[in-house]
């Protein structure tokens, strides 16, 4: 029974990742055909050239984006996982129709510091979807985690250096300030993807040096329902003192200090960014109703 069930809720995760997907490439498609496109605003990488061949021909831009991504897809089939390259496949089949889909629309806005912000924002959430769901809508991405896997070389800096190549081609065709407009909403696009990827319970860390370890650690774990590690420490001049080590999210930053003032208002506090998380972090049961 319990093997059953756990299957159906792998199942069940497994739909939601592709659903998830498929609802990225949506909103990404509608960011690029009522915002960028109208505007002559690029995206980066795949999307990027093929909207610049789009305004340069009558070739259809869906049409373009998927027959470019596939040879992407194709080198990265042996290294990069079957269901990374799946996924990537659906997000951007899905992709291409919705941007055939969205094309007959009337454009939302053709004020480009409107289009920029709002087209950044909207793609950047799609973006940030998919990749959440475990794939990715771009050639360029799939070929930045290969290099990464196969030379180390960072994932970031190889696509930016991409787009880099790409804006600047842009610029040559059809003027720099379309190039910088373009460069603006990659930017933008990167930080809403960076917080629609950690989620708005991005993890953090805090680190907490006191004379009142025991006490402190009961407290968070009573109010916070956070369990947390403790180590032993000594300052070179204050003495023995005790480490507490604890994840928690942003939200819980503020009752987190609040809470230590009350008890220990000597301790020493850092508060760090946590980009990923491995194995299981233990918070505290519900109470039985």
């Amino acid at each position: 029974m319990s093997n059953s069930t756990s299957r159906f809720k792998c199942d069940i995760r497994e739909l939601s990742s592709y659903a998830m997907l498929v609802m990225g490439a949506m909103i990404a498609a509608f960011s690029i055909e009522e915002f960028l496109v109208p505007c002559t605003i690029l995206d980066g990488g795949i999307v990027g050239i093929s909207i610049m061949i789009n305004n340069l021909s009558s070739f259809p831009l869906g049409v373009l984006t998927l027959a470019l991504n596939i040879p992407f897809l194709l080198i990265g089939m042996r290294k990069l996982g079957n269901k990374f390259i799946v996924k990537s496949a659906v997000a951007m089949v899905a992709f291409s129709s919705f941007l055939e889909i969205f094309e007959p629309f009337v454009d939302i806005t053709h004020e480009y510091l409107l289009a920029v912000c709002f087209g950044g924002v909207f793609l950047g959430v799609g973006v940030g979807f998919v990749i959440r769901a475990g794939g990715c809508l771009d050639g360029t991405e799939t070929v930045a985690i290969f290099l990464n896997k196969k030379f180390n070389l960072p994932v970031g800096q190889t696509v930016l250096f991409f787009n880099v190549v790409i804006y600047t081609v842009a610029g040559f065709l059809f003027g720099f300030d379309r190039a910088m407009y373009s460069l603006l909403t990659y930017f933008i696009t990167s930080k809403v993807i960076d917080f629609v990827e950690e989620g708005v319970e991005q993890a953090k860390a805090a680190m907490i040096i006191t004379d009142e370890g025991k006490m402190i650690a009961d407290e968070i774990y009573k109010r916070m329902g956070r369990t947390v590690t403790t180590l032993e420490g000594e300052g070179l001049i204050s003495g023995k003192k005790a480490v507490l080590y604890c994840v928690l999210n942003r939200f819980e930053i503020y009752e987190l200090k609040r809470m230590i003032k009350e008890v220990d208002a000597s301790a020493f506090i850092t508060i760090s960014d946590v980009s990923e998380i491995i194995g299981n972090h233990i918070k505290k049961k519900a109470d039985p109703q």
